[in-house]
């Protein structure tokens, strides 16, 4: 005879089961995340690399950017 105990039991061992099994999902998630980042900043690096060997000024382009953006709405004025 199953009583409410056991069944409370094994509800509970289900749940930890589940959560545990979730979190292990997840982090194997995330450590592949992780090497996927590593791997785009790897690239992004050999092509800044390339770009200043081929004498792109990649600060100044930037600073450009930043005074072009300068006295537009912040993001969260335009979400309103």
């Amino acid at each position: 005879m199953v009583t409410k105990d056991t069944k409370d039991d094994s509800s509970k061992a289900e749940k930890v089961g589940f959560h545990k099994g979730s979190l292990a999902t997840l982090t194997k998630e995330r450590e592949e995340l992780l090497r996927i980042l590593q791997i785009v900043e790897q690239l992004m690096q050999m092509h800044i690399k390339e770009l200043k060997e081929l004498g792109v000024d990649l600060m100044a382009q930037a600073k450009e950017a930043t005074k072009q953006l300068k006295g537009k709405k912040p993001i969260e004025d335009v979400l309103k």
